[in-house]
């Protein structure tokens, strides 16, 4: 009895053991193909894929190219994203290379935004422009006109006794007006679609 009870102990570890080593070798084929993938990936074993795309302007257009490749309706012969980047080169300009001046008036804000060679031509092509998406809005009137290097961005409210609609000018200053609206995106999209965009002269 004593050994037929060391012999059913001994049966059973030996089953763990080899249901183990069994198991083991199961998992070792999956994690060798997972680490070739990494390796082919250029990744370190067990490094999460990066999301961001290293630059602003190439991501807007990455993300524009997933919509299009998307949409079955996509007309390939007419898209055009060097258009787009052009827009964006644009937006880069009037952002971070324009030098703005203000000057409070009465019910608003002038604002002289100026540059040199490219970034002077960008400021012509996005600033007038927005006046169209600025005089939709209730609250206030928009108008440009020329000056040495640029474009006077004027902004007031429609009524100057309104205070709040007369500080809120004041305190978006240019750049906070020229992303009023959600007329951008849009655009870009219909700007890559090769489609005509009556407010931008790219």
């Amino acid at each position: 009895m004593f050994k037929s009870a060391v012999v059913g102990i001994s049966a059973a570890i030996v089953g763990v053991l080899l249901g183990t080593t069994w198991s083991q070798a199961q998992q070792v084929p999956m994690a060798g193909v997972q680490m070739q993938h990494e390796q082919m990936m250029g990744q370190a074993p067990g490094q999460r894929i990066p999301t961001l795309p290293g630059q602003d302007a190439f991501g807007a257009i990455q993300e524009i190219v997933r919509i299009l490749e998307a949409d079955p309706t996509t007309d390939w012969s007419k898209v055009n994203l060097e258009r787009l980047r052009q827009h964006l080169i644009d937006m880069n300009d009037v952002t971070l290379r324009s030098e703005v001046k203000t000057a409070v008036i009465p019910g608003g804000l002038a604002m002289d935004v100026a540059g040199a060679g490219r970034t002077e031509q960008a400021i012509r092509r996005m600033v007038a422009p927005h006046t169209v998406e600025l005089n939709s809005m209730p609250q206030w009137s928009a108008g440009t006109e020329e000056i040495l290097g640029g474009l006077r961005l004027t902004v007031v409210a429609k009524d100057p006794a309104d205070p709040k609609t007369v500080a809120r000018i004041r305190g978006l200053g240019c750049i906070g007006l020229l992303v009023q609206g959600a007329h951008h995106q849009p655009h870009h999209l219909s700007m890559a679609r090769g489609e005509r965009v009556s407010d931008h002269s790219h």
